[in-house]
């Protein structure tokens, strides 16, 4: 079964342009029953996967700036960290609300993300900008990420692109890239915490490699339009399901 969920989180993820935990996430907590932390934990250790992957394939097609990643992830790193011990010190009700509201507002720019960046990307931007806005979308992104358990490229893609000038195809292939640092040190984070179930990597992260390379290929010959919808119906769906988690009696 934790094949089928890698598989399915990285074919999405590859047709869509994103990680893939936030469909890793309410997987494994519907289905495998892993609790909210540890399916978070094991999320992030399966996303550098998929950061690995998806990377090698926009650097093939010269679609990764190596030193917008560094910058990313020189930032990322400590505050994945944060994120991860954060999460960790959370109730499990009150994680399962804060993720439910980051799956509202990734759907929120998954809707927008069209509109927004439709005449984006061209304007040249001067580096000390460019320097400027990738540490600080590092800075948000690594918290999120070890946070959520999810890779954090729905925030730094249209940040690259609306704010310090890169095509669509750069940020994405450069925000994958900052993923595998960053991601790791949260995922290491959650897994020195005791938050990253072993068993379940043996078949995610086999699925997830197989799925992302699949999804990314398919990419090419559906309307992208037409899986947004449909991904954001389903994000919304279990958005609202997760903001209904209530804490248990004893501590209200």
């Amino acid at each position: 079964m934790s094949f089928l969920i890698g598989f399915f989180a990285g074919s999405f993820g590859g047709l869509v342009g994103l990680g893939g935990g936030v469909i890793m996430v309410p997987l494994m907590d519907g289905i495998l029953k892993l609790p909210q932390l540890k399916a978070h934990g094991t999320s992030l250790v399966g996303l550098v996967f998929t950061g690995i992957m998806g990377a090698v394939t926009y650097a093939l097609r010269g679609n990764v700036d190596i030193m917008a990643s560094v910058l990313l992830a020189s930032t990322a790193i400590f505050t994945a960290r944060a994120g991860a011990r954060y999460a960790s010190a959370l109730p499990e009700w009150k994680l399962k609300k804060y993720f439910g509201i980051f799956m509202i507002l990734i759907t929120i720019l998954l809707l927008m993300k069209p509109y927004l960046l439709s005449n984006a990307g061209a304007a040249e931007v001067q580096m000390w900008i460019k320097v400027i806005v990738l540490m600080l979308t590092g800075v948000i992104t690594g918290f999120l990420s070890g946070m959520m358990g999810v890779g954090g490229g729905t925030i730094m893609v249209p940040a690259m692109v609306l704010l310090a000038g890169f095509t669509q195809h750069t940020a994405q292939g450069s925000s994958l890239l900052a993923m595998v640092p960053s991601g790791g040190v949260g995922a290491h984070t959650h897994w020195r915490l005791g938050n990253v179930d072993t068993r379940v990597l043996v078949g995610l992260i086999p699925g997830i490699l197989i799925g992302t390379f699949l999804g990314g290929s398919l990419a090419h010959f559906i309307s992208e339009d037409t899986l947004r919808i449909i991904f954001a119906a389903v994000l919304v769906w279990t958005g609202i399901r997760y903001l209904r988690a209530s804490a248990p009696k004893t501590e209200k």
